[in-house]
């Protein structure tokens, strides 16, 4: 990881601060001055447009403070999941007959050899608003359980984990423009990405929509 040294005279020792974590300040900073410059402005945004900006480009910034603090040796955690919020699990039958879950709440559906992939009801639910969407380039190669993006929401932020083997071959591009798909239509228009299915085996790991809801349930125990 690229780091920029800081030098100060504080008991003879030497910090570094990860290059990440200094432009995220920097970012937070200019960001700043130029909403301060703007309220000056006529032909503003709407209020709600503004918002979702200010919302968006701080989210952004808090992500590269993330990146240095992992670069620092911080440890990094998923978001946990409270008991309470497993009553809020809401799924049609006629919606995930079709699917598989990982007990880290992704969903995929396998059609034609092609599986798409996206976060469940009940994890949407408990983050909240989604208002950043952190995904990989098509091509990227991922193994099963692997890392491949990031759901930042007015909450907290969590990674996103590959449930196969595959390669990923479309991502939805809409969620850059509309990250609140996710929550309005998670099993549909609020789609990740989609993978080839290469050790279509992994799927036969993976949790059916009745043993799903076991394990949320489970959550409240």
């Amino acid at each position: 990881m690229r780091t920029t040294m800081l030098m100060w005279c504080m008991h003879t020792r030497t910090v570094k601060i990860p290059y990440p974590l200094l432009c995220a300040c920097a970012l937070l900073t200019s960001w700043w001055h130029a909403l301060n410059t703007r309220m000056c402005c006529t032909n503003l945004p709407s209020p709600a447009q503004r918002t979702r900006r200010i919302t968006q480009m701080a989210m952004r910034a808090l992500s590269g403070v993330r990146l240095g603090l992992r670069t620092l040796g911080a440890p990094a955690c998923r978001l946990p999941w409270r008991a309470s919020s497993a009553r809020s699990l809401a799924t049609g039958s006629h919606l995930l007959s079709a699917r598989k879950f990982t007990d880290k709440h992704e969903w995929i559906l396998v059609e034609n050899g092609v599986g798409t992939v996206g976060i469940s009801k009940f994890a949407q639910g408990h983050w909240g608003d989604v208002v950043y969407c952190g995904l990989p380039e098509v091509g990227t190669k991922l193994k099963k359980l692997e890392e491949f993006g990031t759901l930042e929401s007015v909450k907290a932020a969590s990674e996103l984990f590959s449930p196969l083997t595959g390669q990923v071959t479309e991502i939805n591009v809409a969620l850059a423009d509309n990250p609140g798909l996710v929550n309005q239509s998670c099993y549909d228009e609020g789609w990740l990405i989609k993978l080839t299915v290469d050790e279509p085996s992994e799927l036969d790991d993976l949790l059916t929509e009745d043993a799903y809801k076991k394990y949320v349930k489970s959550l409240e125990e």
